[in-house]
């Protein structure tokens, strides 16, 4: 998301308008989970994904149409077994697409993203909040926006209470995006807590208690299998996220980065070996292979017969997890669940550390009756 919101960025400073495709509501197998981001120039161009397929085509056509007109709307969607198909999928999802229109000429606009890239870089904590109202008499809907900071302060502009707009972003689901009514207005609440995200390599019995523990402490989780009768939404239930490959030999593009926390449990080493040998050099904040020594050793060995070196094995987990003497499934997933949550902290402390001291930003309090009013 970091690189996403700098290129919102790049496109606000030169005042041209865009709009943003997200991925809310989803029910069932949609090709992205919630929160997933596309923009739309005008042009049909775009910068990220919601899953290809039907569903990101619509939101490109709808978004060109809505880009003249600055209108933002929500579209909901359906997709049945043959969509689903097209899109790699195992069955079909719905859910609605709320396609806003990012306006160039409005500086309050720039001056949210601006605000909400450094929440990301900083792996800070933050709520993107948007408020839709009635419909605007050309299709779209009435649009403000605002970005809630965690001591309450905030940039942009809206006209809400500010107890509801407290309540909105402090509520249950805080660390998901999730969407409220009240009277004729509709919320959006997005969380900009950058948690990381875990890829799980292989579905098997381990992996199921590591996906519900892992999903449940903030970060976004993903299971990867090449057997569709194990990476499916009923073993890993939503928001979980499940990926059906080709084979483990050659892992599709995942965007892995220094926000990606990797987790080998395949149901073989020679499985485990193929996996670590493509993820070694991803720059991933984690890399984890499940066995014992004497199979990481024969892995090891293997590995560096083929060009990789001591220094580059060592910074893998493996044995994976904290060592608690797990040794049922569960007592497995909280070791490598609690070894994750450590090295993100560690992480997440030293970007603290290298940002003590900078100065914070001009931004907007909420208080009764001045709500949106620049401080």
């Amino acid at each position: 998301m970091k690189n996403f919101y700098r290129a919102m960025i790049e496109l606000l400073k030169n005042r041209e308008s865009f709009a943003v495709a997200t991925i809310f509501d989803k029910t069932g197998s949609a090709p992205r989970a919630e929160g997933a981001k596309m923009i739309v120039r005008k042009d049909g161009s775009i910068i990220g994904t919601i899953g290809g397929g039907r569903l990101e085509a619509s939101a490109i056509d709808l978004a060109k149409q809505s880009i003249p007109s600055g209108r933002t709307l929500i579209q909901s969607f359906n997709l049945t077994g043959k969509d689903a198909s097209l899109s790699d999928m195992i069955c079909g999802g719905s859910g609605e697409i709320l396609v806003d229109v990012i306006d160039g000429k409005n500086d309050d606009n720039l001056d949210i993203y601006t605000e909400v890239a450094k929440i990301t870089e900083k792996n800070g904590k933050g709520w993107l909040v948007t408020l839709l109202g009635k419909n605007n008499g050309s299709g779209g809907v009435e649009r403000q926006q605002c970005l809630v900071k965690p001591d309450k302060t905030l940039v942009g502009t809206v006209s809400c209470s500010p107890y509801l707009l407290e309540k909105l972003v402090a509520g249950p689901a805080k660390i998901t995006l999730h969407s409220e009514a009240f009277n004729e207005q509709r919320f959006l609440v997005e969380p900009l807590r950058q948690g990381g995200t875990v890829y799980l390599f292989g579905a098997g019995h381990v992996s199921q208690k590591v996906a519900a523990l892992s999903e449940s402490v903030g970060f976004r989780t993903i299971v990867l299998d090449d057997r569709a009768e194990f990476a499916n939404q009923e073993r890993f239930p939503e928001p979980i996220e499940t990926m059906v490959i080709d084979n483990f030999r050659k892992l599709p593009q995942l965007g892995i980065d220094g926000d990606s926390y990797l987790v080998i449990v395949t149901r073989g080493h020679l499985y485990d070996k193929d996996v670590l040998e493509q993820l070694l050099r991803s720059g991933a904040a984690y890399i984890g292979m499940i066995g014992s020594r004497g199979k990481r050793d024969l892995v090891y060995q293997e590995i560096i017969g083929h060009g990789f070196t001591q220094e580059e094995l060592d910074r893998v987990y493996s044995p994976i997890g904290t060592n608690i003497r797990a040794e049922t499934p569960e007592e497995i997933a909280i070791s490598i669940v609690g070894e994750l949550v450590r090295v993100r902290a560690e992480k997440n402390d030293g970007a603290r550390r290298q940002d003590k001291g900078s100065d914070a930003p001009p931004c907007c309090r909420i208080e009764e009756g001045k709500t949106g009013q620049k401080a």
